[in-house]
């Protein structure tokens, strides 16, 4: 039945537009009639640790107590199903909706991955079909009531991130970047594509910054330092905080635990706290 759902996806008429598109609108007004706040998480490129702070953000906020759902947008490279520990295919409801896998009692989560037999399986889809996939991810899942939806997007400024923005226009992002000069000249190129199709912007997190030396409790920068809050200050957008380097990170997303559930003690897990405190108070 899944699998159906996906093929009615990729059939498109001549001008890519789906049948039932009418009917599709309405069921994604429905969906985001029920959710107060749409956070978009995008990158201006690959590798910034987007996804592992979508999972980590969604779920601080789920502790929190607040309603949650995290959806997985990347088409080609979805990961939060990994990072989060789901396993196998979702279900369909007796209306015909795509159920999301329920985390915990506050935290719902839909991935591309979750719709595919082969975790291995290449997504091979032009635009109009990534497109009607996207939609059908808020118009025909089952999330209900939510405080927050934290939207994991592809890196860049293509038809994904796109889509996202025109089937969700209330919509607000957070820009995810680390230090390096290569990181900050694409994280621009999102920020400046931001504000060309005025999505408002909660602020920019610095990843992977420097971290404490076990050994001597030095600072070390392996990706330098402070470009980021530089960044955010030139652009005239809020800095919501650096987020430091950390292996215990990557092992918890191998793990599929986020690291703020694993270890709330740990550097990473402490500075994103308060960055979601702060982000709450600000929305």
């Amino acid at each position: 039945m899944i699998h159906d759902s996906m093929d009615k996806v990729k059939k498109q008429t001549a001008c890519g537009k789906p049948a039932g598109v009418d009917k599709q609108q309405e069921s994604i007004r429905e969906a985001l009639s029920k959710i107060t706040h749409k956070i978009f998480v995008m990158s201006g490129k690959g590798g910034v640790g987007k996804s592992s702070i979508s999972a980590n953000l969604a779920t601080g906020l789920a502790d929190k107590g607040f309603k949650t759902g995290l959806m997985d947008v990347d088409l080609h490279g979805p990961s939060i199903a990994k990072i989060m520990g789901l396993e196998g295919m979702l279900s369909i409801s007796e209306n015909r909706k795509l159920i999301p896998y329920s985390h915990n009692e506050n935290l719902k989560v839909v991935s591309m991955q979750s719709l595919m037999q082969d975790a291995d399986q290449a997504v091979i889809w032009r635009g109009p079909a990534k497109a009607g996939m996207i939609q059908q991810f808020v118009g025909q899942v089952e999330w209900g009531n939510l405080d927050f939806l934290i939207i994991d997007a592809p890196p860049g400024t293509g038809d994904e991130p796109l889509t996202v923005i025109q089937t969700i226009p209330e919509a607000k992002a957070i820009v995810v970047t680390t230090p390096q000069e290569v990181a900050l000249s694409d994280v621009r190129k999102s920020i400046n594509f931001c504000q060309t199709v005025k999505i408002p912007i909660i602020g920019l997190i610095e990843n992977m910054g420097p971290f404490k030396c076990p050994g001597c409790d030095q600072a070390i920068a392996l990706f330098k330092s402070g470009g980021g809050e530089k960044t955010a200050r030139k652009m005239d957008i809020p800095f919501l905080g650096t987020l430091p380097f950390s292996p215990e990170v990557v092992e918890a997303s191998d793990d599929g635990t986020p690291i703020i559930t694993k270890n709330r003690n740990n550097d990473f897990s402490m500075a994103l706290t308060e960055i979601i405190e702060n982000m709450v108070k600000t929305i």
